[in-house]
């Protein structure tokens, strides 16, 4: 899953924005360390916490890129919880429907899922199961 940044020259350094989050904004002294930045503050911005109903929008697949305008990947863990989060949330289930339709013994094997972690073949069948619109390629792109 990557998304969109607009790359700035400024006087002392670079800065960029996001093109598809609003607010997501970074800078670097240099070109290297400013791919870092983005790269913390795309991560960031996506990885919500357990409490908000907001949900970041998907990458915007028409945006191209060009000198100024660079791709930068989402953290491929955060990228599957994100997803998962955003199905959950738009079949309107809960942690823990969730989880009882997934086979989870308990709620909290389902929630460290939409957490930052390293799933398995097995979950991802699982999750499959329950989301089949859910694109794991576009998790891991």
């Amino acid at each position: 899953m990557k998304y969109h940044f607009r790359v700035e020259k400024e006087k002392f350094g670079f800065s960029a924005q996001c093109m598809e989050l609003e607010g997501c904004i970074t800078q670097g002294d240099s070109r290297e360390e400013l791919n870092a930045n983005m790269q913390e503050a795309l991560n960031m911005y996506v990885f919500e916490s357990d409490d908000s109903n907001e949900l970041a929008p998907f990458p915007n697949q028409n945006i191209k890129r060009s000198p100024h305008i660079v791709e930068v990947p989402l953290d491929p863990e955060i990228a599957f919880s994100f997803m998962l989060r955003r199905h959950r949330i738009q079949h309107k289930l809960t942690q823990h429907q969730a989880a009882k339709k997934m086979g989870f013994k308990n709620v909290y094997s389902y929630q460290r899922l939409e957490k930052k972690s390293n799933v398995t073949i097995d979950i991802m069948a699982r999750v499959k199961s329950l989301f089949p619109e859910f694109s794991i390629d576009l998790a891991f792109a």
